[in-house]
């Protein structure tokens, strides 16, 4: 039918304009010109809401005026393309041209058939045309081709969208958009041609874009999207870059559409070239008010670290931030290159220059229509009136972006009101910010359990940050909830809420426990790595249903006890911000005072240190990790709510409190704790040379560990093992990140135990979320 419309509508056309020229034959006196025509009038038909007036106007032809037939045509022609009408007929009625019209319906209501993948609620909004307007028929095709590209976006390239009009009563119609959905079209393959350092396997975890695996069906990153091919890009370009591969390039980028049109297949050709190191670094001054050497002072790269870009910007900022401290204004810091092929390193010298005398005018956002102004703006370290820094512009993008709250981020400078100004502009797309997750979890220790949380990192616009979950298992039932306020008093200093509650069957025990607290915190930057935290916490702690035949430790600390304490916390980490991106040390030190009130006085001291890095061109992982506690009392005797225990993650193939101190001769075994603990763990990750799409990865590790230690041993009649005894075990993981989430294996075999420790050789986690 379509096709024989399209026949049907140039004859119609043709028949029109023939009509009028065949009448205007006959009815033109024998001496006129035979090439021109005279209609003394003109009347409009079939009009309803458009004016006849306005359609004469498209006409544009004068009664008693010679008339061409080039003229009558282009009078068609223009109210054909008014797209007012939908027919339209040029009618000779003797000296009269009568203009029959037939004007487009006005649309009653629209539909979407045919989507399942996408909801109409995802659809509707890219539709422009509206009910109760005049229904046009490139409108709806323009709408057709929007749902189409949404389509696209989904990796569904066969998907079609077609207009269709359902005819009412009154001139009015239906719009439908008939939707045929695709199958999604997957990147099949994703291969590399050019590289010599990394591996296939390294370089497709740099990337966004992932292979379709065994999971196809499930994990959407499988989806070919044209977009994510581009930031694939970047990241492999930054990725090189960080590692000191100045010459990088990607030659082409190759998306090959399968046969079938179900399938990409992604080649990217690239250019490795040598990684260079960092030679000398010196720096010079170009203003005779600023030494040099003080500015030298500020630099830790040292000669032979593997070159980055981002060392270098971080030293730039160093010393911008030491000439801001100096009051020095317009200091402009350039680093400059010198290049050195015969031993591969780089040369860097910083000059300190005085830049342009240009001020920041203004800083003009838009787009957020959630997100409040000072929440963006306040990731600017320049406000209006302070000497422009183009550096400092293009840090404030980032920082904007890695807030993760918007889609696109574009941040650009241009031409104030004076030679001297400049506005920058930011324009931001908003993204959704919460989460609500139902979930299913399950551990060998815990059981089957259902776990409900909701998260909102932009709460109410005002970058806050909001989260409460509950979950259960087989024993335990907890509540927690947690405010976090990044910006307090608009500066880097952000102030925390955490609360909680939770009942338990201790595990493996026989008694149960209530535990309720809450914690501010203040938390604030002392260095460029180390972040400092100061916390208060309340806590109401009890321990009952204590059989008779437990230990008598346990049977005198039953009951509520209410613990006030004041403490901090000091964390440096260097994971992802030091000079190797491949390796990291973080550490972290903290203690709390118990006494401030409540029933509990002690000093409890914690400690750990993590170290990590890659080996074999960042296919094998290395980590280590050692922590430690101690609790010392300050008057009475500690509790077991304060005490120190292992978990199985801190010490695998033992149980949850399957070690440390035990009365021996107590009817029930139960763990009582320690005063102190101290663990170490050893272990490494390796690929198992499986297709890394499945999400299946390897380790070994060796952990040792153990708690001891007990200052209420005087009436337990000396059968109380409190003494210190190393445990150890060694195992096999695997690892198995799947959609439905993360999957752990431990195969374990323990070294050594005490003949009481409780021990695991098999342990399974799994997270589920939907």
């Amino acid at each position: 039918m379509a096709a024989i419309a399209c026949f049907i509508r140039p004859f119609r056309r043709f028949s029109a304009v023939f009509a009028v020229l065949l009448a205007s034959v006959i009815l033109v006196p024998a001496s006129a010109n035979a090439q021109t025509y005279s209609f003394s009038s003109f009347s409009v038909e079939g009009n309803e809401r458009v004016d006849p007036a306005t359609v004469l106007a498209f006409l544009a032809l004068e009664p008693g005026t010679p008339i061409s037939a080039a003229d009558l045509n282009d009078a068609y022609q223009r109210l054909q393309n008014s797209g007012l009408f939908e027919e339209v007929d040029l009618q000779p009625r003797g000296n009269r041209l009568v203009a029959v019209v037939r004007e487009y319906p006005t649309i009653n209501r629209i539909n979407i058939e045919g989507n399942r993948r996408l909801d109409d609620d995802a659809l509707m909004p890219l539709v422009t045309s509206q009910p109760r307007r005049v229904y046009s028929p490139s409108q709806a095709e323009q709408d057709a081709a929007a749902l189409t590209d949404a389509y696209r976006q989904q990796g569904r390239l066969a998907a079609t969208v077609t207009p269709q009009i359902i005819r009412r009563d009154a001139n009015r119609v239906d719009l439908v958009f008939e939707v045929t959905e695709s199958r999604v079209v997957e990147t099949e393959s994703i291969a590399f041609v050019g590289n010599r350092a990394y591996s296939d396997r390294r370089l497709r975890r740099v990337l966004e874009s992932t292979q379709a695996g065994i999971f196809r069906q499930i994990i959407s990153r499988d989806t070919f999207v044209a977009d994510r091919v581009a930031y694939d890009q970047q990241l492999l370009t930054d990725f090189y870059r960080d590692r000191g591969y100045i010459d990088f390039a990607i030659q082409s980028v190759t998306p090959e559409l399968a046969r079938g049109r179900d399938a990409y297949f992604i080649t990217f050709n690239i250019r490795e070239g040598q990684s260079y190191s960092f030679g000398q670094i010196t720096t010079v001054s170009e203003i005779n008010t600023i030494d040099a050497d003080e500015y030298q002072d500020t630099i830790r790269i040292r000669p032979g670290v593997t070159y980055s870009p981002r060392l270098v910007d971080n030293t730039i900022t160093r010393m911008e931030n030491l000439a801001s401290a100096q009051g020095q204004r317009f200091v402009r810091i350039e680093p400059r290159v010198t290049r050195n092929d015969e031993d591969l390193t780089l040369d860097i010298e910083f000059v300190i220059s005085r830049g342009e005398r240009v001020f920041v005018e203004r800083i003009d956002i838009e787009g957020n229509a959630t997100t409040l102004d000072r929440v963006i703006r306040r990731q600017f370290r320049s406000a209006e009136g302070d000497p422009l820094d183009p550096r400092e512009i293009r840090q404030s993008a980032e920082r904007i972006r890695a807030l993760q709250y918007f889609s696109d981020v574009q941040v650009e400078a241009r031409p104030g009101s004076a030679n001297d100004q400049v506005v920058v502009d930011v324009n931001v797309e908003e993204q959704p910010t919460g989460s609500l997750g139902f979930g299913v979890n399950y551990a060998t220790d815990t059981g089957v359990g259902l776990a409900i949380n909701f998260s909102e990192r932009n709460f109410l616009g005002r970058g806050q940050s909001l989260n409460f979950s509950l979950d259960t298992s087989q024993d335990t039932r907890t509540f927690s909830f947690g405010f976090a306020e990044p910006a307090l008093l608009g500066r880097d200093l952000e102030f925390g809420l955490s609360a909680y509650y939770a009942t338990s069957n201790q595990n493996n025990a026989t008694y149960n426990t209530r535990n309720i607290g809450i914690s501010p915190r203040l938390t604030f930057p002392i260095s460029e790595n180390g972040r400092l935290t100061l916390r208060y916490s309340l806590s109401q702690d009890e321990i009952f249903d204590v059989p008779a035949t437990s230990s008598a430790i346990l049977q005198r600390e039953a009951g509520t006890a209410i613990t006030s304490s004041v403490g901090y916390v000091y964390r440096y980490s260097t994971i992802g911000t030091g000079l190797n991106p491949n390796a990291g040390v973080e550490f972290a030190f903290g203690q709390d005072f118990a006494g401030v009130g409540g029933d509990t006085q002690y000093v409890r001291s914690s400690a750990s240190i993590i170290g990590e890095t890659s080996i074999m061109r960042e296919e094998v992982s290395l980590r280590a990790t050692l922590e430690g506690g101690a609790l010392s009392m300050l008057s009475g005797n500690s509790r077991q709510a304060d005490r120190f225990s292992l978990s199985t993650r801190q010490l695998r193939g033992f149980e949850s409190n399957g070690v440390g101190p035990r009365d021996t001769t107590a009817g029930t075994t139960d763990a009582l704790g320690g005063n102190y603990y101290v663990a170490a763990r050893f272990e490494t990750g390796f690929p198992l040379g499986l297709p890394e799409e499945y999400g299946m990865t390897g380790g070994l590790f060796y952990d040792i560990g153990t708690v001891w230690g007990l200052d209420d041993v005087a009436g337990s009649g000396g059968t109380v093992d409190d003494s210190l005894h190393w445990r150890q075990s060694v195992g096999f993981s695997l690892f198995w990140d799947t959609q439905i989430g993360p999957l752990r294996f431990n195969f374990t075999h323990v070294l050594q135990s005490q003949s009481y420790d409780r021990t695991r050789m098999f342990d399974f986690t799994v997270e589920a979320r939907f």
